[in-house]
């Protein structure tokens, strides 16, 4: 339901022949609440915090501190010049211990930029959790920048059950 094939253009530029569209989990209920419920065996222990990237990390992120029971973050990919002009919106994170959610990690981009910008903030992280890696560089990209990825699935996982 959520793999396709044909020809995308990623994030990190690169052309894909098959692509995880991650709003068909992240828009249903249920099967968000499933991903969720086994993606919280995954956090690391002495996770204060849970910090969703936007946007498709917010739905994951509310879904995951749900069964985690921890507060959660919701980080932009740039503050916002007006309201609280704040970086990561919700639970402080100066300070604490914050694990990165993302929805897909294919080049560790976002996920590496991010966790740049909360560590300037005080948030001392070390890693990252996922729904999918596709296996084409981040978790190598995160290891380079000191972060571990952690993944529910992976492409090889994918690529098993089809």
């Amino acid at each position: 339901m959520s793999r396709l094939t044909g020809e995308f253009v990623l994030r990190s530029g690169r052309t894909a022949t098959e692509y995880f569209d991650k709003y068909q989990f992240e828009s249903d209920p249920v099967l968000l609440d499933r991903l969720a419920e086994q993606m919280a065996v995954l956090i690391p222990e002495g996770t204060e915090v849970l910090a969703g990237l936007e946007m498709g990390g917010i739905a994951v992120v509310t879904a995951l501190g749900r069964h985690a029971g921890l507060p959660c973050a919701f980080v932009r990919k740039q503050a916002k010049a007006y309201g609280t002009a704040r970086l990561a919106e919700g639970a402080e994170v100066a300070g604490r211990r914050v694990l990165i959610v993302e929805d897909v990690v294919t080049s560790g981009g976002q996920v590496v930029l991010s966790t740049k910008d909360l560590r300037k903030l005080g948030a001392h992280v070390d890693h990252a959790l996922c729904v999918l890696d596709r296996q084409e560089g981040g978790a190598e990209s995160l290891a380079a920048e000191g972060i571990k990825l952690r993944a529910l699935l992976t492409r090889a996982d994918l690529e098993a059950a089809a």
